[in-house]
């Protein structure tokens, strides 16, 4: 089970109705949180996120909106008595900016385990899976993550008992860990289809992130300018249309997609979403607080 909470759908600027871009990840009781703009950590509280559970921030870009609030948040993390580290990745530039932040928060009492370059750190284990970064195109250097829970194949009981293996041992190599000596593949079937959620903004759409985007459970995209005749301000300030986002989550297949990071102009959604729904029938306009368990598939 995984449950994706929408923390903001804002971008540039905080509003009174609208918290900035950040999307937090729960599973097993622990979070990671995806940007950290001024604000988050309030949203965090609001929408139920324990922030001293957050064990991974991933940060898209170091625009203010994205990367503000990041001492305060340190801060909280310490003042709650957190000591566990903390991973922390985003794109080239990380280093100089914990750097900076750092001299603002102070000593903390946990350690920032960093992922520089995260889209060539290859996958990063936390919550029980992996967290794939890959490249997107904005004015500045700029990453999306993929999450994703695996699931182990199923168990095979009757072959458990050929191999004489105490039934105590058997949730343990459910779980897909070693047991005295016997081995989780012994008595697995083939992996089973996992869950994936895709977080990619800010960025234009094109060919690498349709394919990272491929088939997720979840995409949250990319969607500041609601129309068409905002297309050269999208391009030029390397953003998406409403309409571009659902066309590109129509062609990557994905189960359901959520607009987010909407222009500080842009009062109604309505006129956005009904322009990414054209392309993807499902789209739902993100909102603060918007949130969605995920569930594995019945077997």
């Amino acid at each position: 089970m995984l449950t994706a909470t929408l923390l903001g759908c804002g971008g540039t600027q905080p509003l009174p109705h609208r918290a900035l871009t950040s999307l937090a990840l729960t599973a097993a009781g622990r979070s990671l949180l995806i940007d950290c703009g001024e604000g988050t950590q309030t949203a965090a509280r609001r929408w139920g996120v324990s922030l001293y559970k957050v064990d991974a921030i991933l940060l898209t870009h170091y625009h203010g909106d994205h990367i503000f609030g990041l001492p305060g948040l340190w801060q909280t993390m310490a003042a709650l008595g957190r000591t566990e580290p903390v991973l922390m990745a985003g794109p080239p530039g990380l280093s100089a900016v914990v750097r900076a932040f750092l001299t603002v928060a102070g000593p903390l009492p946990f350690e920032l385990r960093l992922a520089e370059d995260a889209s060539r750190a290859g996958p990063l284990p936390v919550l029980g899976g992996t967290v794939t970064a890959f490249p997107l195109r904005h004015r500045a250097p700029c990453c999306g993550y993929a999450f994703t829970l695996p699931r182990a194949g199923r168990f095979d009981p009757d072959r458990a008992r050929a191999l004489g293996i105490p039934v105590r041992l058997w949730r343990q190599l459910q779980a897909g860990q070693e047991a005295e000596g016997f081995l989780p593949r012994q008595v697995l079937g083939p992996p089973r289809r996992g869950l994936r959620v895709v977080y990619a903004t800010d960025t234009r759409p094109y060919g690498d992130l349709t394919d990272a985007a491929r088939e997720a459970d979840l995409l949250c995209m990319d969607s500041t300018y609601p129309t068409g005749a905002d297309l050269d301000k999208a391009r030029l300030y390397g953003h998406a249309t409403c309409a571009e986002t659902g066309r590109l989550a129509a062609q990557a297949g994905v189960r359901r997609l959520w607009l987010t990071h909407y222009s500080a102009a842009v009062t109604d959604i309505e006129p956005g979403l009904a322009a990414a729904q054209q392309f993807f029938a499902g789209a739902e306009a993100g909102f603060d607080g918007k949130t969605l368990t995920l569930n594995f598939d019945p077997d």
